[in-house]
């Protein structure tokens, strides 16, 4: 992780290496932007309840009752509970993948060479199974405790047949997308290749992070409106947050 900045009490940046990974607890009102820095990168994300870790993303929840297959601007991030964990409020990207989950060491190694930390250093080659099991480590959780993850930035298309390909080309650099996070959520992030990437070389490639506090939610708020379900989603948010 580098070039950590606070420009001031409300607003955070800094920026995940090709194949590093970070975590925190956000609060609820939290904003959080992701930028893909060079172009054709890839931000695996998980999220948690820090207040029950048996809480997590569901992405067949937050496909099926927003009868989407991709996640772009207006869509909202379910958890297993019915609550939304964040609602992608900002996005020029429009696609973003949550049905291939995350690389592996057999992957990476099979497609780019296997490179350890110990003998490579800095220029050894992560996975992002892995990536994410040291972040989750931290909270005391495991490879049992791994949902299928969200790869931002990612645009996975299909052909006549069914079969599923990596567009590379589709996040240009300087892409961002930013998502309100509409309860205590930890977020766990990593900077990984996408498990369909085929790029010659290991895709090295830059994740910004930015933090700030969310503008209040109105009533024409596209996330809120999108769907009938999404209304249900705020309306479990607004009984779970009951009182507090």
């Amino acid at each position: 992780m580098t070039d950590l900045a606070m420009t001031s009490m409300t607003e955070y940046h800094t920026e995940l290496a090709a194949g590093g990974h970070w975590s925190l607890e956000l609060p609820r009102g939290t904003q959080l932007t992701l930028c893909d820095i060079d172009g054709g990168g890839n931000a695996g994300v998980l999220f948690y309840n820090p207040k029950n870790l048996l809480e997590r993303y569901n992405a067949p929840d937050t496909l099926k009752c927003q009868h989407s297959f991709k996640l772009t601007r207006g869509h909202c991030l379910y958890s297993d509970m019915g609550r939304i964990f964040a609602s992608i409020t900002a996005d020029d990207s429009g696609w973003h993948d949550t049905v291939c989950g995350n690389s592996h060491a057999s992957h990476v190694a099979a497609r780019w060479g296997k490179r350890d930390y110990q003998s490579q250093r800095n220029n050894w080659l992560q996975n992002g199974n892995d990536a994410f099991l040291v972040e989750l480590a931290k909270y005391g959780l495991g490879p049992r405790d791994m949902a299928a993850n969200i790869n931002f930035f990612s645009k996975v298309v299909t052909d006549a047949e069914g079969n599923m390909r990596l567009d590379n080309t589709a996040s240009e650099a300087g892409r961002k997308v930013t998502l309100r996070i509409e309860m205590d959520t930890l977020v766990v992030l990593h900077a990984c290749p996408h498990p369909l990437n085929t790029s010659a070389d290991y895709p090295r490639r830059r994740i910004g992070v930015e933090l700030a506090v969310a503008p209040p939610m109105t009533e024409d708020d596209p996330c809120l409106n999108l769907c009938d379900e999404n209304r249900r989603g705020f309306a479990n948010n607004a009984l779970y947050h009951f009182g507090r």
